[in-house]
Parts: structure tokens; C-alpha cells; sequence
């Protein structure tokens, strides 16, 4: 009997052919898997495998440690006359080529003096102030009438500065709420409560509460952001960290979800700027000529198909190539030795090429390779948003800088217990990294934040103050 007329063997013949394709795909996802590395995926540096290639190593100059020859020095900087406790005068008594006596006086002639400063703390850091109700005997009736401490204060146990304080250590500097029990006990001498610690991170956090606001409607006319997220705790539940970066404010928000009801809330209209973003797919939601695709991620890719040494890797080689050429060009065009638009016309001569290989990258025979490639085809225009507009940049540098302190908090604290304690995370953050990124001191705007609140006064503009 003709085996082709046989169904059971037609059937049998198709489960085999079905089985075969299905096998050389999942042999290509495990070469591709064994494959992976901080370098052509997204796991991080300390997940590499044992074949993972080694990070290159500099090799040595033979130079010493140290600052080198044309490097600017580095000196004392002297502290603004306010801050000087007291001025110790050195003064001349003779003349050190006659001999003669000196006047005590400067004259008019005689240069400014030396100095030199000398910084101690003094024994004491608090200023503690001791609130008695005294009690007094009528003489006439014997009553004891004792006067009430004033409500307003015994409202609060630690001042603005001491309470501003407390959450720089935890929310700026991200020490420990235990490390800063100790701290605050051996350094200042005051015993404090872990309670205390979270009491006055939720107040902070009430007074940061307009600030917050105020840099949401900034992130949200911002011309351009820089937008990333980034995994989050609370308790035991999975969140999501978002951050957008502009120009003007670096905003934060923590999400219970990674999807697009956390960009709606992240922003809470339609953002009309440029958004700089990596490929996940909840960005898509930008208008392709509206948004700039990052290409450190986008290398990252190119390197991954390159490394899986399938049908794809010839074009994974030929995108890393293109992509050094694009960074030599940029790094000319941001250091002021090539014109923006001569850069328009190298890029305008190399997307069909581009398109082209992208085509061919779609009918490679490498599943994944394939994916890559259609999906890029589609947002292509947004690779080169940067090329034809001021102040956008080729990658999302900005916004991992801004989480990657965030992902140390997290690391060493877990994430937050309770909703509030993530409104704290992200007020603090919010704060901290647009005060810094105005060079804007911190401290004091967190202080008369504080006082504000106290006072029932609008809190100090986070933007102008």
C-alpha cells in the first residue's frame, strides 16, 4: 500500500514535519538563551554566565596614582564670612628685614592677608529647647493654677531643620532607618525611636506634596522626556518605579503596574513632547515621529543577533557597523565639529540601506531575528528623531541615570512597606533630583517645606524658590 494514500501516515508525516520545525526552533531560543549577556540582552552584569566574554580591561599606562600632569587643581574652598564662628588675627609685630616695630593697624598700602580655616563641630550639634508650665499657689485662696504648654507646641517634638534632617538621611542619602537611629543617637546624642524615623519621613513627604505636584505639570509640558521605569516592592506586591526626565524637572511616580494605566498616570493627558524611550511595548502609544528610540538598547540588540551565530548574524554585524558610524557622527555634531545638518544628509543616504537590511533581516530563517526586524521596520522613523530635532539625544541615558539610584534604595531596603511610604519614595526623589539638577540646595528647601506645612502656609515653589 502507497504510503501517501495512507491518512494515518499522512498524519504521522505531518507530526514529524510539525515536531522537526518545532525542535530547530527551540534549539535556536536555547543557543540564544546560552547566549545571553549583559551585553546583548537585558540581564544585569552580575547574572552573566560562566561564558559570558570577560569585561575589557584597560590595559595599565604606568603612570602613577593620582592627579596627572594638566590636571586643574583641587584646593581648600573657602567658606563664605557668615559661616566663620571666629576670626583669629595673626599680625606682624617687627619688621623682618629692620627689626622696627609694626603698626597694629593695616595701612593702605598692605595686601590682604593669608588664610587659613579650620573646621570643628562643636560639642554639642542640638539646640534644645525646654518647654516648662509652671505652677503658681494662690495666696488668697490657695488654689494651684499651672500653666498649659501652648498646643502648637507639643504639636512637635523635633524642629523643621532636625525633622528636614532625619529624611535627607533616609530619603537622599538612602541610609537605613536603623543606620539612622544610630547615627542620629552617637552623632548628635539624642536618642530617637524608629517611629519617630517613619513619622517624620510622612511629614516630609505631606510637605513635598505640592512640590510633587508642581513637577507633574512640568513633566507634562516639557518639550522632551526622557521616560524609563524600573521594578518597585510594596510588601510583597510587584510595582513599577516610573521616572520621566526633561530639561526642566526630573519626575517620579510608583505604579502597581508596568502597562499603559501607569503612563496615564505618569502623565495625565497626552504627552505632546518627544519621548526618548527604549522598545517596550506600552510606548507605543507615542506617535513614531514623536518619540526617539534609544540606541544603547537598540546596540544591545544588534549585538544579540550578531552573537547567536544563526541566520542573522551577518546582519547583526552590519547594524553594529552602522550604529558606530551614527555615534562618531554625533559625537562630532555634539562637540561642535560637524553641522547638524551634515549629519542629516549621512543618515538620509543610509536609511534605505538600513530599510533594506531590516527587509532582509524579516526572512532570515531566525524566529527572533525576524521578530527584531519587523518590529524596527515599523518605528524605524523614530531611530532618528534626534537627527532632525534640537535637544533630543540618541539615547535614554538620562532617565537610567535617574532610577539607578532609586535601584541601589531599593536593593538595600526591599521597597516600601505601605502606600505612603512609596509616596514618600517618589516625592523625595522628585525633589532631590530637580533641586540637584538646578544646583539647588536641598536641605533648606526641605526645611521651609516643613515650616510651611507647620504654619498652614503654601508650600515654597519647587521650580523658583
Amino acid at each position: 500500500m502507497d504510503a501517501s494514500s495512507c491518512q494515518g501516515c499522512r498524519e504521522r508525516d505531518q507530526r514529524i514535519a510539525q515536531l522537526e520545525a518545532r525542535l530547530v526552533e527551540l534549539e535556536a531560543k536555547l543557543q540564544q538563551f546560552m547566549g545571553r549577556n549583559s551585553g546583548n540582552s537585558s540581564i544585569p552584569p552580575s547574572a552573566n554566565p560562566p561564558n559570558a566574554p570577560k569585561p575589557v580591561k584597560k590595559e595599565p599606562t604606568g603612570r602613577k596614582p593620582g592627579g596627572q600632569p594638566g590636571h586643574p587643581a583641587q584646593t581648600r574652598v573657602r567658606l563664605p564670612r557668615e559661616l566663620v564662628t571666629r576670626v583669629k588675627d595673626i599680625i606682624p609685630e617687627t619688621c623682618e628685614a629692620c627689626q622696627h616695630a609694626l603698626p597694629a593697624e593695616a595701612g593702605p598700602n598692605d595686601p590682604e592677608p593669608t588664610w587659613h580655616q579650620i573646621i570643628e563641630l562643636p560639642k554639642v550639634l542640638v539646640d534644645v529647647t525646654e518647654c516648662l508650665g509652671h505652677a503658681r499657689t494662690c495666696l488668697h485662696c490657695g488654689h494651684v493654677t499651672r500653666a498649659a504648654i501652648p498646643a502648637d507646641i507639643r504639636a512637635h517634638g523635633y524642629g523643621p531643620r532636625f525633622t528636614a534632617v532625619i529624611s535627607a538621611f533616609t530619603g537622599v542619602f538612602h541610609v537605613s532607618k536603623r543606620d539612622t537611629e544610630a547615627i542620629v543617637e552617637t552623632i548628635f546624642g539624642v536618642p530617637i525611636a524608629l517611629g519617630t524615623i517613619s513619622a517624620a519621613e510622612q511629614e516630609t513627604s505631606a510637605a513635598l506634596a505640592d512640590a510633587h505636584a508642581e513637577a507633574a505639570q512640568a513633566a507634562q509640558a516639557a518639550p522632551v522626556n526622557h521616560i524609563d521605569e524600573t521594578s518597585w516592592k510594596l510588601g510583597k506586591q510587584l510595582f513599577w518605579l516610573w521616572t520621566a526626565v526633561s530639561k526642566i524637572c526630573t519626575f517620579y511616580i510608583i505604579h502597581r503596574t508596568r502597562g499603559a494605566e501607569a503612563l496615564n498616570t505618569l502623565f495625565k493627558k497626552a504627552f505632546t513632547g518627544i519621548a526618548i524611550t527604549d522598545r517596550w511595548v506600552v510606548y507605543k502609544r507615542f506617535m513614531v515621529r514623536k518619540r526617539q528610540l534609544c540606541w544603547a538598547h537598540l546596540i544591545r540588540d544588534f549585538r544579540g543577533i550578531f552573537e547567536t551565530n544563526g541566520p542573522g548574524k551577518k546582519i547583526g554585524g552590519e547594524l553594529l557597523c552602522l550604529a558606530e558610524d551614527v555615534f562618531t557622527w554625533w559625537y562630532r555634531v555634539r562637540d561642535g565639529t560637524m553641522k547638524r545638518s551634515t549629519l542629516r544628509q549621512y543618515i538620509d543616504q543610509q536609511r534605505p540601506w538600513l530599510r533594506e537590511r531590516l527587509a532582509a533581516g524579516a526572512v532570515c530563517g531566525c524566529a527572533k531575528t525576524e521578530a527584531f526586524c519587523k518590529n524596527l521596520l515599523k518605528s524605524e522613523p523614530a531611530m532618528w528623531t534626534f537627527v532632525r530635532v534640537e535637544g533630543v539625544e540618541p539615547t535614554n541615558n538620562a532617565a537610567e541615570r535617574a532610577l539607578r539610584k532609586a535601584v541601589l534604595w531599593r536593593k538595600r531596603s526591599f521597597g516600601c512597606k505601605s502606600e505612603a511610604g512609596c509616596r514618600f519614595v517618589e516625592r523625595i526623589l522628585t525633589t532631590v533630583k530637580t533641586r540637584q539638577q538646578h544646583k539647588q540646595p536641598v536641605l533648606e528647601y526641605l526645611v521651609q517645606s516643613i515650616k510651611a506645612l507647620r504654619q498652614g502656609r503654601t508650600a515654597p515653589q519647587l521650580l523658583s524658590a
